[in-house]
């Protein structure tokens, strides 16, 4: 018989089985850990902590864009998300260092050969980010209350889904008459 522990490491790295388990593995270990880790070294304030993840965080975000635009043909590599979760776990490991190794060898040279034209590229990008943003307040201020209308409804439905038998008061959007019909029925208590 199997203990829990082996079922489940079979079940990550079963080749057989779906991907699903094994990117929620990438996920957890690639996203969810690593910033937990970095909250703790924050609080902490142990500036090899905080480094380390710092150079973590670098090499994960250039791999992450480099997966963005090569997703569509490595998906199909066989095993590719299982060499995935290897190559997270890799990164973060301490006797490993392999985020600071990557950053050290590869991704450093590369910034540091490269650093006056992404400069240029981040400054335009911000500058032009800023005249959008300038030039769209309206826009982006609907899109704020609307998505703060949305969210709050979808909070009611998802009260209502945990907590069925409480009913809070409805905080709709109503018409004039309804409003002052209930603050008049407020001021007769």
């Amino acid at each position: 018989m199997a203990f829990p522990s082996e079922v489940g490491l079979r079940v990550l790295l079963c080749p057989l089985g779906s991907n699903v388990i094994v990117r929620t593995a990438c996920c957890s270990v690639g996203v969810a850990l690593p910033v937990y880790s970095t909250f703790k070294a924050i609080e902490s304030k142990d500036r090899d902590e905080q480094q380390r993840w710092l150079l973590y965080w670098a090499v994960y975000g250039s791999f992450s864009i480099a997966e963005v635009f090569s997703d569509r043909l490595i998906s199909w590599v066989p095993l590719y998300y299982h060499m995935k979760f290897a190559f997270l776990v890799w990164l973060q490991l301490p006797t490993a260092n392999g985020a600071k190794h990557l950053y050290m060898r590869h991704l450093r040279p590369f910034l540091l050969r490269h650093q006056a034209r992404l400069d240029q590229i981040v400054e335009f990008l911000y500058a032009e980010t800023s005249k959008f943003i300038s030039s769209h307040q309206g826009e982006l201020q609907f899109a704020r209350d609307l998505f703060m209308k949305i969210l709050g409804s979808a909070s009611g439905v998802v009260r209502q889904l945990v907590h069925p038998g409480q009913n809070k008061p409805n905080r709709a959007i109503r018409g004039p008459e309804e409003q002052s019909e209930d603050n008049g029925s407020d001021k007769d208590d």
